[in-house]
């Protein structure tokens, strides 16, 4: 019955959203979200910033995959810092 359940989309097993603490950076927050991938995780994320009272967000995906989850979160830390210092707000145009 498992199985079937799993098939029709009876699954009761439902993943809850991770909560991410953003990391603050001239004015911009920084979201580290890498994604787990045949036990590697991709570098990735969102970067936000409030303008003129509404929320813009840039999402931040590379191509590199690292071993841990901890060091996909440093290194998008450290690019989406410098990401930001290159290119401002002009990340949401």
């Amino acid at each position: 019955m498992g199985f079937l359940s799993k098939l029709f989309g009876f699954n009761k097993e439902e993943k809850q959203p991770v909560v991410v603490d953003p990391i603050e950076h001239n004015g911009y927050l920084i979201y580290p979200e890498p994604i787990s991938e045949g036990g590697q995780f991709r570098i990735a994320g969102r970067i936000c910033k409030t303008i003129d009272g509404e929320i813009k967000t840039h999402t931040f995906i590379r191509s590199d995959l690292l071993g841990s989850k901890q060091d996909a979160e440093t290194f998008m830390l450290d690019k989406a810092r410098m990401f930001i210092d290159q290119n401002g707000d002009r990340m949401f145009k």
